[in-house]
């Protein structure tokens, strides 16, 4: 799979995100999608991706400054993307208690956690 060969998904290493969600028909006004580590790599393109579906995405972020850079690029290419970023600190058990008030407040339904 390393070396881009399909594996019995169809998919590979050189796979994008993109050619993965071709065939999903999500409701955009129904999914919620939340995604911690999308700041950059694997998680910026989920994030990304999700929103061009049409999936609500929470961005739980520790570099607020990398989590807006990261919402203004996909709002480029989606500029109807619903992306909310929201602090937190995987390491510290207050700042996670304190993200899942904030979520919470939101009262939007979880459908997805990354």
């Amino acid at each position: 799979y390393l070396a881009g060969i399909a594996g019995p998904s169809g998919f590979g290493s050189n796979s994008t995100a993109e050619q993965v969600t071709q065939h999903c028909s999500f409701l955009p006004s129904n999914l919620t999608a939340l995604i911690t580590g999308a700041t950059s790599g694997i998680g910026a393109e989920t994030a990304r991706v999700l929103a061009k579906k049409g999936v609500r995405v929470v961005v739980g972020a520790r570099d607020m400054k990398k989590a807006m850079k990261v919402r203004e690029k996909i709002q480029e290419e989606s500029p109807n993307a619903e992306v909310i970023l929201l602090e937190i600190d995987l390491s510290s058990l207050a700042s996670v208690k304190r993200f899942c008030s904030e979520f919470l407040a939101l009262d939007l339904p979880l459908n997805i956690l990354m």
